[in-house]
């Protein structure tokens, strides 16, 4: 497949230019050439030397991340910058990234992969951004043990060993909740404004602590990278579909 119809192809599943005025990422084909065949993509959470030295050993032509290499723009090409972004050039590998549009989508997101996996049901965005939602809220079966909850994320994500952090200052049992991976505790506000009784996500600020406790709310901290590997998988399974190649650079940081 050429690289223009699989970034095309991905870029409007994802509604990669809705998210252009609320996202530091440079979302989209980060580094490489306008044309070129592409027949086997490493997918990973971030883009970094490691995950771009074990594609390009993979033989791929193409590295699907959720976090790039661009922020805001790239000023100088040097130290740690030059670092992540040599072995793509090098190996001739390209980059195509996709932050916030990944957390967002109803169905391929980060969010909609925890949701699925705590069986949420009658899901609503959450997590306000401008004019988008990067999370979801949906209600449980029934209700749910904190216990519960946390075994299941600490047996089902990839928290390199680090377990999983309960702020538990909501009910008992728990059946609204709210997810937003990654760093989504700032959000925290908005889930005590809807009612939820709980906030899932991947990390949090030291001021999490007395915000939860003062609003009666849980709050499970399952890791950044943990929570965010449902998105790029999701990606991968429509380049299974598309009928490529393709591989997972599983890179965990525990955090």
């Amino acid at each position: 497949m050429e690289l223009a119809e699989l970034v095309s192809r991905y870029d409007d599943r994802l509604r990669t230019d809705a998210f252009a005025d609320v996202d530091a990422s440079a979302n989209g084909l980060q580094v490489g050439p306008d044309r070129r065949e592409v027949e086997t993509v490493a997918f990973a959470v971030d883009a970094a030397a490691q995950t771009a030295q074990v594609a390009a050993e993979r033989g791929a032509d193409l590295l699907v991340t959720h976090h790039g290499v661009s922020w805001g723009g790239i000023e100088r090409v040097t130290g740690r910058q030059y670092g992540r972004i040599a072995p793509l050039v090098n190996e001739d590998v390209a980059l195509y990234v996709s932050h916030l549009p990944l957390d967002a989508h109803p169905e391929l997101g980060n969010a909609a992969g925890v949701a699925d996996l705590l069986d949420l049901d009658d899901r609503e965005p959450f997590g306000e951004l401008g004019p988008e939602h990067l999370g979801q809220r949906g209600r449980a079966p029934e209700p749910i043990p904190t216990d519960r909850v946390r075994e299941t994320l600490e047996s089902e994500l990839d928290h390199f060993g680090q377990g999983v952090r309960v702020l538990d200052f909501g009910p008992e049992e728990l059946e609204d909740v709210a997810v937003l991976t990654g760093s989504g505790t700032d959000w925290l506000d908005e889930a005590a404004a809807k009612g939820v009784d709980a906030l899932v996500t991947g990390e949090g600020k030291g001021k999490v602590y007395h915000e939860a406790r003062e609003a009666g709310l849980t709050v499970f901290l399952a890791g950044h990278y943990a929570t965010e590997t449902f998105g790029v998988r999701s990606l991968q399974s429509l380049a299974d579909d598309w009928g490529l190649e393709t591989t997972f650079v599983d890179a965990p940081t525990g955090l």
